[in-house]
């Protein structure tokens, strides 16, 4: 990858909230199914650090299965909500890549993997969790806020190349999501223990709250940087 953001398809149109002081490390940040990069943009732009540079880019409007084919900005289609669901494997691996390219080109541009933070909610978060897993370079953190594993099948074997069997995870779940039931984040949790270092996987739940970031959003400010 080069310094051009045009590189980078989603980096083209990201919202990019820059640091107010030298930039040595990145959040990249994505959004839920039918949302945008903005309001999230606007939320790390009230908890952020000085020298964090928080990028987050916008999905691809595509047709979406589980809402009667519509077009919306989603990261892959959803056939459904449920652990055996059938699922877009073509498109949960391209999107990877895509966000991966991100990561790329951050360290061509000076803030190495190991500084930046990958992080999503519901369907992004999903997405950061499938990144990170399968990305060969080490991350500082990932936080998945109310999400899944996607293709969860398939795995510990596509982490086998993976750089972040020890880097930590952070997932948050509304205890009253009725969109993805606190359970699924709960499986999640356990599946994930199998694939990297159980020590390194933290679950937290919150009463109450349903398929919403906050409080969680609360939880994401400093986590992986020291």
């Amino acid at each position: 990858m080069c310094g051009n953001n045009m590189s980078v398809p989603l980096l083209a149109e990201a919202v990019t909230v820059s640091g107010t002081e030298k930039e040595t490390a990145a959040v990249i940040f994505l959004h839920g199914l039918g949302d945008t990069g903005h309001g999230w943009a606007d939320t790390m732009t009230s908890i952020r650090l000085p020298y964090v540079k928080y990028i987050c880019p916008h999905a691809p409007r595509i047709p979406v299965t589980l809402n009667m084919k519509m077009n919306m900005p989603s990261w892959f289609d959803l056939m459904g909500l449920s652990p055996e669901s059938p699922e877009d494997e073509a498109g949960i691996k391209r999107a990877a890549e895509n966000i991966k390219a991100i990561i790329d080109h951050e360290a061509k541009n000076g803030i190495p993997p190991h500084r930046v933070l990958l992080g999503g909610f519901s369907q992004g978060g999903a997405l950061s969790l499938y990144t990170a897993l399968t990305c060969q370079q080490q991350l500082a953190g990932v936080v998945g806020l109310s999400c899944w594993l996607p293709l969860h099948k398939t795995f510990p074997q596509a982490a086998s190349g993976s750089g972040n069997k020890d880097t930590p995870i952070l997932q948050c779940h509304g205890e009253m999501d009725p969109m993805i039931p606190v359970q699924f984040g709960s499986m999640t949790a356990e599946k994930l223990k199998t694939i990297v270092s159980p020590q390194k996987i933290t679950f937290r739940t919150y009463p109450g709250l349903m398929h919403s970031s906050c409080p969680e959003v609360g939880d994401v400010c400093c986590e992986g940087f020291h």
